[in-house]
This record gives C-alpha cells, structure tokens and sequence, in this order.
C-alpha cells in the first residue's frame, strides 16, 4: 500500500488546473478543496485509477482502502489563514484539518515490527496468502525496509486500525496562484501537500 500512497501523492495533480467562478485567490482553493469535500467525480475517478494500479493489495483491501480515502474526504475542514497578491501572484494559506492517519499507521508499523511472529503464524494459517508475500521472517531477514509495507498481514492489520481513527491533525498548507485570462489558478501542489490533504504526512 505504500507504493498506493506515493502513487496518490504523484497524480492527484488534476485538480489544480482548474479554474473557478469565484474570481478570488481564496475562492479558487477553496473550490479545489472542495472538490474533496463534496467527492468530486474527478476526484474519485482518479482515485480509482490509482487503487487499481496498485499491486500490492487484494481486491477486499482495495475495496477497503477506497473507504477509508473517502472517509478522509467527508472529515476534511479547512480554516483560511491568509491571502497575500501582488498582481497576478498570489498566495492563500490554508489550515487543513483531517484524520490522522499518519499516526497510526507508524503505531501499526512497530507493533507489528514487535510481533513478527505473530503475524507470521497468520501467513502461515492463510491457504490462500498471495505469492507477493512468501514469508514474512524472510522479508525481514533481508533487511528489505519497505517490505513491510507490501506484506497482506500487515496491509490487514493497517488497514482494520485505519478504520477506527477518529482523532484527527491539523497541517498548514500555501497554495500558490497566477491570474490566467482573469481568473486565480490553483498550481500543481506538491506530493508533500498531497499526502497532507489524506492525512498520510509523516514529516
């Protein structure tokens, strides 16, 4: 799932090429969040997209993990902070606030990291474990650093405490603007400001 994540973060640039009725820098973040909010069709389309380009989960987690995305979405608010132009520049800073997800999955990684054994022993129990996941004691044996993101166990016991997160963070976002044919364009933000927006920024 962590090649979904830096996928999502690469690719949901669509969105910052649109232009809006609200003639006003703020008026024009505020429609690209927005279109988070109200589970854009674009939004979701690409999300689609990016899920099923992802090799590293079943079906059931993809399923999953579309929700638990979704979810993210319905729970973002956002706070203007700011708004500086000069001339056809602009720039609005924005607090975001949203699910932490970040947080739990670094908890899920070290628990699991402490629990090796017992994650193997469900491998092991599982006839119809994928061969991307051949056994976990080898993975780590190897040193592999981002196997553990990629093991079906792991992926399981991620996403079952993702779907429990209530509590949430708050990120502090600047977008950058330019006034094109007199309307305030959103730029391509950055993967950091994406994964932001899903609560996935571990920084």
């Amino acid at each position: 799932m962590k090649k979904t994540l830096i996928i999502l973060g690469a690719t949901i640039i669509f969105l910052t090429g649109c232009g809006t009725t609200l003639n006003t820098p703020t008026g024009a973040v505020e429609e690209f969040l927005g279109k988070y909010q109200n589970m854009d069709k674009e939004v979701l389309d690409q999300l689609d997209k990016v899920i099923a380009s992802d090799g590293s989960m079943s079906n059931e987690q993809k399923k999953d993990y579309r929700d638990l995305m979704i979810n993210q979405y319905k729970n973002l608010s956002y706070k203007v902070n700011d708004e500086n132009i000069v001339e056809n520049e602009a720039e609005v800073e924005v607090e975001i606030e949203v699910l932490d997800y970040a947080s739990n999955i670094n908890e899920s990684r070290i628990y699991y990291r402490n629990h090796v054994e017992e994650f193997e022993k469900k491998n092991e129990d599982n006839s119809n474990q994928d061969s991307n996941n051949d056994g976990i004691a080898n993975d780590i044996g190897e040193g592999i650093v981002d196997t553990i993101d990629n093991i079906s166990s792991f992926i399981d016991y991620k996403i079952k405490n993702l779907k429990g997160v209530t509590n949430t963070t708050t990120y502090t976002m600047t977008f950058y603007l330019t006034k094109i044919d007199n309307e305030w364009v959103v730029e391509d933000i950055t993967d950091v400001d994406i994964q932001k927006i899903h609560g996935l920024y571990e920084g």
